[in-house]
């Protein structure tokens, strides 16, 4: 049994190892089954614990400690395992005595030195375990600046965001804020910014999933609905000025809809690959219209009508709506409009508040 006990511990070894691999080395969407089990765990924890309380802002408060404590979780899950593995390895030089094992196996793992065993055959199982344990420690150490380092590029782009669209961003009020400031023609460099920022979010949070689970430090701030925003303002600039808008929303929608699949598939969340251009979406003919007067008040240019122009958006939006509300439900994203339902709470949309224009000849705006 006790020759038993160090086959197991190979294989608990082994399959760590290759958790940890896949975690922390290996820089392509291959997330091990352990942290994908973990990640599952995480989420329904989180889940249930969110769920009574009907409050967006409580739960964004909430949720905003899922990712680390997933990290830590992830942490302390490998060493237990490492340790636990190592301790079997020991069993049949320890006259089988368990007890013993863990605690030479967790001075080991931990570099503590309080117990050893004066042979060789321990002794090179400790050296191991000691190799083992201060390399995941140093590569999750390691591992730490490339997410958050992920994280600050892609809340930047967030950020920026605000005075372009507001909080919570919306696709509509993106194109009529333009118009607004009369900047529409800055318009193109705006969807060439996001496209890039699309192509960056794609390669690092389908290497490292669980940046998907890091909320913005704003609670009406998410990457998901500022992404959505953009895509939703390009797919309408492009439906209702299809001879004069900027080559770039079509770019920056090609790169936005496959980002958000590459993601939202990587996570589990079902998705059309190559859906009809008429399949169903949820946004209606009378939001899309409504959305076009909100621009035609502000003058936005326009060379069809909402009726003309509804085909060619609802086309664009086919591509990426189900994935988009498949991550906002799943991260629990702020409320903005046409952005899906959520299973975490009960809010009704939360539009963009637009500050008041102050001049000085009408202080109060």
């Amino acid at each position: 049994m006790e020759w038993v006990g160090f086959a197991a511990g190979v294989v608990i070894i082994l399959g760590t190892g290759s958790s940890i691999l896949h975690t922390l080395l290996l820089p392509r969407g291959a997330s091990s089954r352990l942290s994908g089990l973990l990640g599952r765990v995480s989420q329904r924890v989180f889940s249930a614990l969110s769920r009574p309380i009907h409050s967006y802002e409580k739960t964004d408060r909430l949720l905003a400690l899922q990712a680390p404590l997933f990290l830590l979780t992830e942490l302390f899950t490998w060493l237990l395992l490492l340790g636990f593995g190592f301790a079997l390895l020991l069993l049949p030089y320890l006259d089988g005595h368990l007890g013993n094992s863990v605690r030479e196996s967790g001075s080991s793992l931990l570099t503590l030195g309080f117990q050893a065993t004066d042979s060789a055959a321990p002794t090179a199982i400790d050296l191991a375990a000691g190799i083992c344990g201060f390399g995941v420690i140093t590569l999750l150490i390691a591992y730490l600046p490339t997410i958050y380092g992920a994280f600050n590029r892609r809340e930047e782009a967030v950020t920026l965001l605000e005075a372009r669209a507001g909080d919570p961003p919306w696709g509509p009020e993106v194109l009529a804020r333009h118009q607004l400031v009369d900047i529409v023609d800055q318009l193109g460099e705006l969807y060439g910014f996001w496209e890039h920022w699309a192509a960056d979010v794609n390669e690092t949070h389908t290497s490292y999933p669980v940046l998907v689970m890091f909320r913005s430090p704003h609670p009406l701030r998410s990457w998901v609905i500022a992404h959505l925003a953009v895509l939703d303002a390009a797919a309408m600039h492009l439906a209702l000025n299809p001879d004069t808008a900027p080559h770039q929303a079509r770019l920056c929608l090609r790169m936005g809809f496959t980002t958000l699949r590459s993601v939202a598939e990587g996570l589990g969340v079902t998705v059309d690959i190559d859906p009809e251009p008429d399949a169903p979406i949820d946004i209606s003919f009378e939001e899309f219209a409504q959305a076009v007067e909100h621009l035609r008040a502000y003058g936005f240019p326009m060379e069809r009508g909402a009726e003309d122009a509804w085909p060619h958006f609802h086309g664009w939006r086919v591509n990426y709506e189900a994935a988009a509300y498949g991550l906002a439900d799943l991260v629990a994203a702020v409320p903005a409009p046409w952005s899906g339902p959520r299973r975490h709470f009960d809010s009704a949309p939360m539009y963009p508040v637009r500050p008041a224009q102050r001049q000085p000849d009408a202080p109060g705006g």
